[in-house]
């Protein structure tokens, strides 16, 4: 069953629903007006005739005339006497020697009660007649409530009518309605599934209707996501391509001289050397697509504790002078004590990626500078070096996989693959900070990782 037809058919129960009860409310209203009605005619009958009545020397009832009754009114009048016999009695029911309500007549109380006579609908006020504290009597006038019983027999079946007519129009017009405002849902449907069957995230979901209600933030929200899908879908095509090339440049080296060691069948040492630093760039590669793949996946933990950063900042100091040799010269400027809450040798690794990549873009003779200083409730570590520089075009893209913005130079045995930033960023931001670069093409670049300051006991 479609959600159109569901829908229709709640709506339709609902308006039956209210309708019922709306019927029910003016039956029992409309019914209480006509009763208070008649009820209000047999207190003015029974008022008319207690004026005439009169009690004898010995205490019997003496009705001296029954009043002229209003025909309209349809009154039918009984007197009783103490005795429990008829005394008089309206001429319309001289021939009935029944009482109009027995069970009235025998309580003795006044009350106003529907009896059925024969097959007659009776409406009957019972009046007990006393002369002080002694009962001398009873005086019944009944009316038929044919007209009552017909009148509400009409409403029952015009509420009926109604009702009925009321819930096909809200169902047609419920489906109607629906129906329109589930068309924008359908292109969506048609739309989406075209995507599944075309296996094109380019296409977008087509809306033309007004962009500030639920189905245009519903379309907005599927056009947004269609567009999240395209842009990873994309970025995942590059990655595997990316990873393609990264794989096919030293298994190529590797196979390569394999074959040359084949048809020379002795071991040269250059081609061993090259295989040796081949699978190094392989096993690195390997390992960094691990790490980045451990860090989405959230598998990475990073174990926090507290860290003094300027003694890990002259340890990598220390470090990679050993790795810059003659080529460049590190300084280490002034340095503040700094203690922030992190994982320390994930810090360290990104320090080594950072100064590594100073080291190894700046030219022989160039120097890199390391500092560490606090601004305000944050520490902020420096790596500046007074290399090339990266193009502008390059700095929003350097933190991407595989990008490089030394494409167009031969690489080295000791280049990257584009992964060190990536996974340097993710580690920064974990720790709740920021990498932050500048640079200008011919005057080298600055690295910057801001973290917070570890609270003072």
């Amino acid at each position: 069953m479609s959600l159109r037809l569901r829908l229709t058919m709640l709506y339709s129960l609902f308006m039956g629903g209210i309708l019922l009860v709306f019927g029910v409310v003016v039956f029992i209203l409309i019914n209480v007006i006509l009763l208070n009605q008649v009820d209000t005619m047999l207190a003015s009958v029974v008022h008319d005739i207690t004026k005439v009545t009169r009690v004898n020397a010995v205490g019997e009832l003496n009705i001296i005339s029954l009043p002229p009754l209003d025909m309209a009114s349809n009154a039918y009048v009984q007197v009783w006497g103490q005795d429990g016999k008829l005394v008089t009695s309206s001429a319309s029911i001289a021939a009935l020697t029944t009482s109009l309500d027995e069970y009235a007549l025998k309580s003795g109380e006044t009350m106003y009660r529907d009896s059925w006579l024969e097959a007659a609908h009776l409406r009957v006020l019972t009046v007990p007649l006393k002369m002080g504290a002694h009962k001398i009597g009873a005086l019944q006038v009944g009316t038929s409530l044919a007209v009552v019983d017909a009148s509400q027999r009409t409403l029952i079946s015009v509420m009926m009518i109604v009702a009925i007519i009321a819930v096909l129009i809200s169902g047609i017009g419920s489906w109607v309605l629906l129906g329109r405002a589930f068309s924008p849902l359908e292109v969506i449907t048609y739309a989406v599934d075209r995507v599944n069957h075309a296996d094109d995230l380019s296409r977008r979901v087509p809306y033309a209707g007004r962009r500030n209600n639920e189905i245009g933030n519903l379309v907005e929200s599927i056009n947004q996501t269609l567009e999240r899908l395209e842009s990873l879908f994309t970025s995942q095509q590059r990655f595997l391509a990316d990873v393609s090339h990264e794989l096919r440049t030293p298994l190529t080296v590797i196979k390569g001289n394999v074959d040359l060691m084949r048809r020379m069948k002795e071991a040269d040492e250059e081609s061993l050397t090259s295989i040796d630093q081949e699978a190094g760039r392989l096993s690195r590669l390997v390992g960094g697509l691990l790490m980045l793949a451990q860090a989405e996946s959230g598998k990475l933990t990073l174990n926090f504790n507290p860290v003094e950063l300027d003694l890990l900042l002259t340890e990598v100091f220390t470090e990679m002078q050993v790795l810059a040799k003659n080529k460049v010269t590190i300084h280490l400027n002034d340095i503040d004590q700094v203690m922030v809450k992190g994982d320390r040798d994930r810090l360290k690794q990104v320090l080594l990626n950072l100064v590594s990549n100073a080291i190894q873009y700046t030219p022989q003779g160039g120097d890199v500078f390391l500092g560490l200083a606090k601004i305000g409730e944050q520490a902020r570590l420096t790596i500046r070096d007074t290399g090339a520089g990266i193009p502008a075009e390059d700095l929003p893209h350097i933190f991407d996989r595989f990008y490089r913005a030394e494409k167009s130079r031969t690489r080295s045995s000791f280049s990257g693959f584009g992964l060190g930033l990536s996974i340097a960023q993710w580690i920064v931001e974990h720790h709740g900070g920021q990498l932050k670069v500048e640079s200008k093409e011919g005057k080298g670049s600055t690295f910057a990782i801001w973290l917070a300051l570890l609270p003072e006991p």
